[in-house]
């Protein structure tokens, strides 16, 4: 019998060139419900950049999903045939080729200040 395991993927985007509000709407109101309609998702949330704590470049904004499951890889394989099916409506107001999309299994225990 398989474990369930859980996950964070985490997402980060820019939108394209002059189309700011357009991005937010299509990632706000479309792409965070495909996604979590999809078997392993359970959630969804976005956050917009505030601050850097050191040099460099960083995206605007970055989304993190949860996910639950046994096998990461058949929610991933499903994330993949739902982008090519249709059930994950893309829009060209999101800059895809300088997307970065990375899953982390959580590890160790939650730290707590309270």
């Amino acid at each position: 019998m398989s474990q369930l395991r859980r996950y964070k993927m985490v997402v980060f985007s820019n939108p394209t060139p002059g189309r700011e509000e357009e991005y937010n709407a299509w990632y706000q109101d479309t792409h965070l419900g495909d996604l979590v309609a999809l078997d392993g998702i359970h959630s969804a949330r976005r956050f917009r950049f505030a601050r850097s704590l050191k040099e460099g470049d960083a995206h605007a904004y970055m989304s993190i999903y949860e996910i639950e499951t046994d096998d990461i890889d058949a929610v991933l394989a499903q994330l993949g045939e739902a982008a090519g099916d249709g059930r994950i409506r893309m829009s060209d107001c999101i800059d895809t080729e300088g997307a970065v999309a990375l899953v982390y299994e959580e590890f160790g225990e939650i730290v707590s200040g309270d």
